[in-house]
């Protein structure tokens, strides 16, 4: 058994997977991608986890060798499962659910030959919607997580040394997130969602668009990985927006502050002070029921009312979001945009970043990351939000 995860979380968890699955009238589901491993079973294997809607789930593994237990077994390709669910005397389901949002076409095919059932469906959606509600166990690792979080950007001022990059100052954040216990994987949902650890944007690069669905851009030191940091020298006047998550977990706490080099101008200071503004608001109405396209109107309103919307959430590209959920990856269920009717719940965590990108001066803003709790949201990190000045 893994030893970071309890075997009745994990049985909670699937449970909760089962329920979700039979609500939707499907025998059973079948789950192959890390992050719903890791979710369900407690560690990343390279097999398959299959849960039935009555009996006892099945795990079903290539590599690694050396897990023993109950209801385990090793197989070469995934023909052998149904052989086994044969052997076993386990009925073979009419009806599945496949991770159909993140398997590749192949994949899907070859399970689909072996299982011939006459319908699949999403395994993905259906994990994405149980994994939104966190359990007790999860909300403590985001504490743990934001702790650390907090102590690290707390080191920055002391980091920066003149002359500086973007690039220079992010590597020497990114030590330090490793002395503490960063584990340096930052996973993300979607097709091409690629990013390392996080950004550290200043000047005109907080500004440059990005492919990737992100708040803010930057265009990264080669087209390969076209996000983040450019090596944009850190200079007096210069906004430097610290945008790194808080991988020390497993889930990750998400975290923007903003630190200066010396003075900004009078634009920036207002600016952010419109980003603190639209978190108290957000934080004096957030409660379970309260949907999230509510939340975002209510942020795009203050913007407006503030003759901020043209440099809101970028400049010549602008994001159409100000929160998502956070968990085992970075863009989880909810998110806060437009056209998004669900209601927030009791044990949801999400982040909320509205920011703003101020030409030749960089961005501005701060993100927290939120738990919902009986009556409304609690801080996870809780660190100073005004700008922190370099020097």
């Amino acid at each position: 058994m893994n030893k970071y995860i309890l075997s009745s979380e994990l049985e909670f968890r699937r449970n909760n997977i089962r329920q979700e699955m039979i609500k939707e009238g499907y025998e059973a589901s079948l789950f192959s991608t890390n992050v719903n491993l890791f979710y369900l079973c407690g560690q990343i294997i390279s097999g398959y986890l299959y849960i039935p809607s009555q009996g006892t789930p099945l795990l079903f593994i290539k590599r690694p060798v050396g897990i023993e237990g109950e209801n385990i077994f090793y197989i070469r390709k995934p023909e052998q499962i149904k052989e086994i669910l044969s052997k076993k005397g386990l009925k073979i389901p009419e009806n599945i659910m496949l991770e159909t949002s993140d398997l590749p076409y192949n994949d899907i095919m070859r399970l689909q030959k072996i299982f011939n059932p006459k319908q699949i469906g999403d395994a993905t959606m259906l994990a994405r919607k149980v994994r939104s509600i966190k359990t007790v166990y999860e909300i403590e690792q985001f504490r743990l997580s934001a702790k650390k979080h907090a102590e690290v950007y707390a080191k920055i001022p002391s980091l920066y040394k003149p002359g500086m990059t973007e690039i220079d100052l992010s590597i020497e954040i990114e030590y330090e997130m490793r002395k503490e216990g960063s584990i340096g994987v930052f996973r993300a949902f979607g097709q091409s969602m690629e990013i390392f650890v996080g950004s550290v944007l200043a000047g005109e690069n907080a500004g440059a668009p990005s492919p990737f669905d992100f708040a803010l851009g930057g265009q990264g030191i080669h087209p390969a990985i076209p996000i983040g940091g450019n090596n944009t020298r850190l200079k007096e006047g210069m906004a430097v927006m610290v945008d790194i998550g808080g991988t020390f977990t497993g889930y990750i706490t998400d975290m923007t502050r903003t630190y200066s080099v010396g003075k900004l101008t009078e634009e920036a200071y207002k600016a952010h002070q419109v980003s603190i503004e639209i978190h108290d608001a957000v934080r004096n109405i957030a409660k379970p029921g309260v949907i999230c396209e509510d939340i975002y109107n209510l942020g795009m309103e203050i913007v407006a009312r503030h003759n901020l919307s043209d440099k809101f959430m970028g400049t010549s590209q602008q994001a159409k979001f100000i929160g998502h959920g956070i968990g085992i990856e970075i863009n989880e269920l909810p998110v806060l945009a437009p056209r998004f009717k669900t209601p927030l719940q009791e044990n949801m965590v999400f982040a909320l970043e509205p920011k703003f990108v101020l030409p030749e001066i960089g961005a501005v803003g701060i993100e927290n990351s939120y738990v919902v709790t009986e009556n409304g949201i609690e801080t996870l990190t809780k660190f100073a939000e005004e700008i922190i000045s370099l020097k």
